[in-house]
């Protein structure tokens, strides 16, 4: 792939990782959730979220390896969590998308921290750039730091978005963003089935 430097390499986790297209998705899922403990759980899914990226950018390929788990399978699992997500926040019964996380309608690692922060192209991506730059990882963990540090900086501002979408128009947000998690979702879908079919299996 070339020489690559840690702001190019950061600026594309940036757009992979693309915090500002989880913001209404996040004010949807923490809605319910009183506001003084929404940047808690917010900061919590982060840091899980960047250890799942750190654990697979250092050992991705190692555990595909010994689960027998070609890269595309990280993309359809994900493809069908956001299948499910999208379907609760179109179709949101009594509880709200609120529901998919239990009675106190806290998430815990799903779907925040996985897929949203740690998704399926994040992971790939990760997988790639490290077998493509074996002798940088120093430089890509560093690419990851600033990329996770300004994904973090824009999650944990979104809570201030609910005072200007005002309730109606979260409703109205939170039903576009279940669509278009839908379309995301039969994407990857399609992406990971098109890749199985390339690799003959």
């Amino acid at each position: 792939m070339g020489e690559f430097s840690l702001l190019s390499t950061a600026i594309l986790l940036v757009f992979v990782l693309d915090p500002f297209g989880n913001v209404p998705v996040i004010i949807s899922i923490l809605k319910e959730i009183p506001r003084a403990k929404q940047r808690r759980i917010i900061a919590r899914e982060m840091v899980i979220g960047l250890i799942i990226l750190a654990l697979f950018l250092f050992f991705g390929e190692h555990f595909l390896r010994i689960f027998h788990l070609e890269t595309e399978a990280v993309r359809i699992a994900g493809a069908v969590i956001f299948f499910v997500i999208g379907v609760k926040m179109i179709f949101p019964g009594d509880k709200g998308s609120a529901g998919l996380f239990g009675k106190e309608g806290e998430p815990f690692v799903v779907p925040i921290a996985m897929p949203l922060v740690a998704g399926p192209s994040a992971l790939a991506t990760l997988l790639v750039l490290s077998s493509a730059h074996a002798d940088a990882t120093g430089t890509l963990f560093g690419a990851l730091m600033v990329a996770w540090g300004f994904s973090a900086l824009v999650m944990l501002l979104a809570p201030f978005l609910f005072h200007v979408l005002k309730a109606k128009g979260l409703m109205a947000l939170e039903r576009l963003m279940g669509m278009l998690l839908l379309m995301m979702a039969v994407q990857m879908f399609i992406d990971g089935v098109r890749g199985l079919i390339v690799l003959g299996v």
